[in-house]
């Protein structure tokens, strides 16, 4: 029991297992980190990160059995030869469907910050505020001003590219120098600001290095050269992902003990001391149970399996899930809507072209229902914003035919342009995870059951979008329009959220301000299953955020003598 003894246990090594094992370590804890897949050291297991476009056996597409065996996982836009080892298959870890749900899973040290999108934008006093004002799901117990140094603090390591923007609804943050926009991106961003006072078209924030500052010299990260694939994994470290920066961190301490391929079965409660003592893990290879035990415990496996192990942690005192005293772990499962896109073309600034290209987008926050309920939904939806010179290609002819035609790829004067929603959803409690009494995977923990979908609200959101688009393109003189419902599932976001949401009452929420269980104390969740609600923006940074926050504040109650 000695040897399997740390000052803190940490589940899951993605983004927020990653901050909080930063923030331990360096506080001087002796703190285990345990990841249910392989480790992923950085450069040395980017397997594919200088291979050429040539040198793939596909030229960098799926072959036609990958996509047969694996629907839900093939539907994300990262899941290609280059990058497919990074992503969980799906025959490999089932899961039940009540509803269609794509379920996007990275197993690995490191988990997804290895080919995330790297958008980071902060929330605003407006997000925290709205359950409060429309009355649905719970008001939070934190608000902006309660994570603003946080984000700051975050962004500061991290490496943040963004422009100083000025908004309420998008606060600004430690940025970095931003890439260029190109002239049609400018010129959309005038038209907006002549016809709207309350829209705005900025540079997306992106968590990629343009300058080089003391703490990335220290981490031994470069510059971004936005060879744009940053889902293979950086040799540069140009980009921020886990296996670059935190783990490393974390490791020159010597406080971290890292355990790859453990698989968490449950949190063990001690009903003696009434409080949680460790935690059960197999083996994933070998199937051997081995028991560790800790003063303080922080679940951040990502959501669903956040929710997953919490559900199957029973007791005496717990028996439908630790901390579970109100039956509300599980429910209030929440994600962002993404079905809405809308292209056009533009004949102008036909003497213009590009040179390079940048690793993010513009971006659109949110400008619906901020201020006041102005529609007929709830809460409002931001955006993606991009254009780029149309070229085409002569394909014909075989052989040093086809290849002189192709070497004539040449623009033809018009721009494409394009658009895609990113819309908040309601959290209910008809969205719920569970665990199936039956089923169970190869380690003998029980199945999860995934019942999620849309609802009418996000119906109406996704009407709206097409409608404001199409007045904003046509007013910016966009021709061509052209709107789409991709009818992506709930899940294909990748960004789900909430089960075990934070809130002020132990009777409508399962974690209090600080991120610790209501009912249990020394149990901390800082990843994505501790949201209340998801507002518009990609939810990364908050998520890092809340989880040094939290750290912190466990790390303060340990010397108190409170944990």
């Amino acid at each position: 029991m000695k040897s399997n003894t740390f000052d803190t246990i940490i589940i899951g090594a993605g983004m927020s297992g990653g901050w909080a094992a930063k923030e331990f370590t360096e506080k001087g804890f002796k703190t285990l980190l345990l990841e249910r897949g392989p480790n992923v050291e950085h450069i040395n297991d980017y397997p594919t990160t200088n291979t050429q476009p040539w040198e793939f056996k596909h030229r960098g597409r799926l072959t036609s059995k990958e996509i047969e065996d694996n629907p839900i996982v093939s539907s994300c836009y990262a899941f290609r030869e280059d990058a497919k080892h990074f992503f969980v298959k799906d025959k490999e870890h089932p899961y039940g469907q009540v509803k269609p749900f794509d379920w996007i899973r990275g197993y690995q040290v490191g988990g997804k910050s290895i080919m995330w999108a790297r958008q980071v934008q902060r929330w605003s006093t407006f997000d925290f505020e709205g359950p409060l004002r429309d009355g649905y799901a719970v008001d939070w117990p934190i608000r902006y001003r309660d994570l603003e140094e946080w984000y700051t603090y975050v962004e500061r390591f991290v490496g943040v590219s963004g422009n100083k923007d000025g908004l309420d609804t998008l606060p600004d943050g430690a940025f970095l120098k931003p890439w260029e926009s190109n002239v049609v991106e400018d010129y959309f961003s005038d038209q907006v600001k002549r016809h709207y006072t309350d829209r705005h078209v900025i540079y997306g924030r992106c968590a990629h290095l343009t300058e080089s500052k003391q703490i990335f010299v220290q981490q031994g990260r470069g510059l971004c050269m936005s060879r744009k694939i940053c889902q293979r994994g950086c040799p540069l470290g140009g980009y921020f992902n886990v296996n670059s920066t935190l783990i490393p961190w974390a490791l020159k301490t010597g406080n971290l003990t890292l355990k790859p391929n453990s698989v968490v079965h449950s949190v063990i409660y001690d009903e003696a001391k009434q409080k949680a003592v460790g935690v059960r893990v197999i083996d994933s290879e070998t199937k051997v149970s081995q028991d560790y035990f800790a003063k303080v415990i922080f679940v951040t496996a990502s959501t669903l399996n956040t929710n997953l192990i919490l559900l199957n942690s029973t007791s005496n005192r717990f028996p439908n899930g630790l901390g579970n005293d109100n039956g509300l772990l599980g429910k209030y499962i929440a994600f962002h809507n993404y079905r809405g896109t809308i292209n056009a073309e533009y004949d102008g600034f036909q003497e213009f072209t590009t040179e390079g290209g940048k690793p993010t987008s513009h971006y659109i926050p949110r400008f619906r229902n901020v201020y006041k309920q102005e529609t007929d939904f709830l809460r409002g939806y931001a955006a993606g914003f991009g254009a780029r010179p149309m070229r085409e290609t002569n394909r014909n002819g075989f052989g040093d035919k086809l290849k002189s035609n192709l070497l004539e790829t040449k623009e033809n004067g018009m721009w494409s342009i394009n658009a895609h929603m990113m819309g908040e959803t309601i959290p209910k409690e008809t969205n719920q995870v569970s665990i199936d009494k039956e089923k169970k995977d190869s380690w003998g923990i029980p199945q999860i059951n995934i019942d999620v979908d849309y609802d009418a609200n996000d119906e109406k959101m996704i009407n709206d979008f097409f409608e404001q688009f199409t007045e904003m393109f046509t007013k910016a003189g966009f021709k061509n329009i052209k709107i789409n419902d991709n009818h992506r599932r709930p899940g294909n976001d990748i960004h789900e959220m909430g089960g075990v949401r934070m809130g002020k009452d132990p009777k409508t929420s399962l974690l209090n301000k600080w991120n610790q269980l209501h009912q249990c104390k020394n149990v901390f969740v800082s990843d994505g299953a501790c949201m209340t609600s998801t507002s518009t923006q990609n939810p990364s940074l908050t998520f890092m955020a809340i989880s040094a926050r939290a750290a912190n504040y466990a790390i303060n109650e340990i010397k108190k003598g409170n944990l």
